[in-house]
């Protein structure tokens, strides 16, 4: 197996995950409809195509490793909903301002919002594609390093702090993504290799782990042609150790 090896660091990073209400909350590792995301806006996809994006979807496959643990971070926000921009035609699409059902203050009051963002953290994902359909690997590595749009990690909001693919080994193979991840140098904070005991990870299931692991179920798939989240699978998460400990 190959993978690409990313190295994603910037100030604000956000995985995100279910919504609840208002609150925008993220997960602890990057999510597989995120990752087909960026890697299609990489090769300057659009949003229409819907089997393209879905098939590479169902391709990917995944680890990462936290090389510098993180802080959370909540923005808080504001949305006014009784702003004339807010009511006038050409707010949508269709032509004609659109707003929830309910009272007054809830069609036209002002809207909280929480969005969460992990910060500071730097972040190495291995990412395989399975199967031999375009794109292949090598296509893959080229549209991040030459990417047709910008890329962000989550949100637009979220800048990359230096090129997501890794400088020195951006491609590795190994039996599997564990392996492949084992084989990884950590980073610091800027750059530079450093040893490490374990290191938080997560990876697929199946895969035999470093020690205490557990099994959870993500919420991580998205139905392209819908724009909705929807699906879920399994994920192995725990610690991970260099090959070299």
């Amino acid at each position: 197996m190959k993978a690409l090896i990313l190295r994603l660091d910037a100030p604000m990073m956000s995985f995100g995950t279910v919504i609840v209400d208002h609150h925008g909350y993220i997960d602890r590792f990057p999510g597989t409809a995120m990752l087909c995301g960026l890697i299609a806006n990489a090769l300057g996809w659009e949003h229409g195509e819907f089997e393209r994006l879905q098939e590479l979807q169902n391709r990917i496959e995944f680890g990462a490793r936290w090389d510098v643990q993180p802080e959370r971070m909540v923005d808080y926000h504001t949305v006014d909903l009784g702003q004339p921009k807010m009511r006038d035609h050409g707010w949508t699409i269709r032509g004609k301002p659109e707003h929830r059902g309910g009272a007054s203050h809830v069609k036209r009051g002002t809207h909280q919002r929480y969005r969460h963002y992990w910060t500071d953290g730097l972040i190495t994902v291995a990412i395989a594609l399975k199967g031999d359909a375009a794109p292949d690997l090598d296509a893959v590595r080229r549209a991040i390093c030459r990417p047709v749009r910008p890329l962000f990690i989550g949100r637009k909001t979220c800048l990359p702090s230096r090129p997501l693919l890794d400088p020195k080994m951006p491609v590795v193979e190994g039996e599997d993504i564990l392996d492949i991840l084992r084989q990884v140098p950590a980073w610091d904070r800027h750059g530079n290799t450093r040893l490490y005991d374990a290191l938080v990870a997560c990876w697929p299931t199946g895969l035999e782990a470093d020690g205490r692991a557990m099994i959870r179920r993500v919420f991580d798939l998205r139905d392209w042609a819908n724009g909705i989240p929807v699906g879920s699978r399994w994920q192995t998460e725990g610690v991970i150790r260099s090959e070299n400990q």
